[in-house]
């Protein structure tokens, strides 16, 4: 006995059902994939203030871990997704250049994994880390 299509006995097994992905999922993945990226120095706001607090949240045990997805906001469709990334680059890299690498990985990892297409990457350079600046990031003070 063959059911049509919609009924499921004519689909094969792996075609049964449907997949969603969350947003946090493509927001890991696009962050994880913009940090490969020589020249990208950090996620999120280009605030040594902000990147401290951000810091010390992922640290804090039960706090909310915005780590890989810092500076990622994704809007995930049934069949595509677009992306928003804020980034802090490296002083004296071409920014055009880390904006197009950004893209194209993120671009390459989130299709690759997802089977989403991705229709847009949006990057906004919020702060160049300078040679001469500390990173700002706090010591733990928890063991």
């Amino acid at each position: 006995m063959t059911e049509s299509a919609a009924g499921g006995y004519g689909k094969e097994p792996g075609d049964r059902g449907r997949t969603s992905i969350a947003d946090g999922v493509v927001e890991k993945i696009a962050g994880l994939a913009a940090r490969e990226v020589v020249g990208v120095h950090a996620m999120g706001s280009g605030s040594g203030l902000s990147r401290t607090f951000g810091a010390v949240r992922d640290r804090v045990p039960g706090g909310q871990k915005a780590g890989v997805s810092r500076g990622v906001k994704a809007e995930v469709g049934e069949t595509q997704t677009a992306l928003d990334l804020e980034i802090v680059v490296d002083y004296g890299v071409s920014i055009r250049d880390v904006a197009r690498a950004v893209r194209e990985n993120v671009i390459s990892a989130v299709e690759r994994m997802t089977g989403l297409e991705v229709v847009e990457v949006n990057i906004a350079v919020s702060d160049v880390k300078l040679p001469d600046e500390p990173d700002e990031e706090p010591e733990s003070r928890l063991q």
